[in-house]
């Protein structure tokens, strides 16, 4: 949602963001996160903790390539308009994955709650 916001500001306010900076920071984050997703790529089937933290790393690697891309199209335009693409995109994927992973919670939720009851009957 931050993410949203920003993008929507930075819209109205017409700045253009630094091309370099996006590109060196974006394959920064995406060498930590391709190491993260590396240890974590085994447990992307797990409950809902380790679902989560494995989007969330999947989804930021996908990020930071599109956000080099998006420092190459800035780069290119000398316009906002690659990142703002970029930031609606990234927004609205994580509004995606934490859908995901909030109805997986719940499900497992529902699943402990019936089960627990089931024990207490007994």
């Amino acid at each position: 949602v931050f993410v949203l916001g920003k993008a929507a500001w930075t819209l109205k306010s017409g700045t253009v963001p630094e091309a370099v900076t996006m590109s060196a920071i974006g394959a920064l984050a995406f060498a930590a996160n391709g190491a993260v997703a590396v240890m974590l790529y085994t447990f992307r089937s797990g409950d809902a903790n380790m679902r989560s933290v494995w989007l969330c790393t999947r989804n930021d690697m996908i990020g930071n390539v599109a956000v080099i891309l998006a420092a190459a199209g800035v780069f290119g335009t000398q316009s906002a308009w690659p990142d703002l693409l970029v930031a609606g995109v990234m927004g609205i994927l994580g509004l995606t994955a934490a859908t995901a992973v909030i109805r997986q919670a719940l499900s497992e939720l529902a699943s402990t709650t019936n089960q627990q009851s089931r024990e207490l009957r007994r």
